[in-house]
């Protein structure tokens, strides 16, 4: 269980002080897949720092499994949108990092490095370097390093967003076929409403800056068969659309009616 209670985030820089989270509630039971969307700036990275144990400072509680974050006892998996790939370490070397920097020996993951291989489509390609790769091949090393380490909890900082739209549409296919084998928790940040239809079991809509939970749905088209052909996915992307402009106009009121931001 993901529990986050009454989470403030405030950065502070020469005496200013600028609020990124405020009064944040969150639930995600184990092994849920949960996409958070909203405008930018609205602390959608921030959070995934602060569930990453990257953002110390913060008000309130987080929770991993009944317990504060900590990195250094918890598996944490993190994707970020360059992938995070180090350029002079091949595919198996950087697969296997993660276990490596949590003293893990490599001779326990040989099977499951050996099955990642094959189900992600990687197998042959041990030995290149980064720079070999297709953007898309880089995602799906990303992609195994993440799930050889069996995380506890696995955040996503929009991870397809440097692809293009046929090979984006490949990897969150392959990303959820893996998924569905080892059912990990996972927060995954992204812009494309789309994206979070198809791989949020859970929806969170964030308010805009400073940000808090404005609306959590219950995907009902999660796991659906060739979801992206069904009317119902079309309409459920334009009502969340609709709910997210909606926010941002609000927001933008607001900020003019306290001069914020320029009357028009």
């Amino acid at each position: 269980m993901i529990r986050i209670k009454e989470l403030s985030v405030t950065y502070k820089s020469l005496g200013d002080s600028c609020d990124a989270l405020r009064n944040m509630n969150l639930e995600l039971s184990i092994g849920e897949t949960c996409a958070i969307i909203g405008p930018s700036g609205c602390g959608k990275s921030t959070l995934l720092k602060v569930l990453a144990g990257i953002i110390k400072d913060f008000e309130g509680s987080v929770e991993i499994n009944g317990e504060p974050v900590m990195p250094h006892k918890q598996k944490i998996g993190f994707i970020p949108q360059n992938y995070g790939l180090l350029p002079w370490k091949n595919v198996s070397e950087n697969i296997r990092l993660g276990v490596k920097i949590k003293n893990k020996k490599y001779a326990e993951d040989k099977e499951a490095l050996a099955a990642l291989l094959q189900q992600l489509g990687l197998r042959g390609l041990e030995s290149r370097y980064p720079r070999e790769l297709s953007g898309g091949q880089q995602q799906r090393v990303a992609l195994a390093r993440a799930f050889l380490l069996k995380p506890d909890l696995l955040l996503m900082d929009e991870p397809f967003s440097a692809l293009d739209a046929m090979t984006r549409e490949e990897i969150q296919n392959v990303f959820l076929d893996v998924w569905r084998k080892h059912s990990v928790s996972m927060i995954l940040v992204t812009h494309h409403v789309e994206e979070a239809v198809y791989l949020g079991r859970k929806i969170v809509i964030m308010s805009a800056f400073p940000g808090t939970v404005n609306t959590v749905i219950d995907n009902p088209l999660f796991g659906v068969e060739d979801i992206r052909n069904h009317r119902d996915f079309f309409e459920l992307c334009l009502t969340l659309r609709k709910m997210i402009k909606e926010d941002w106009s609000k927001w933008e009121k607001k900020q003019r009616e306290f001069g914020m931001l320029p009357a028009y």
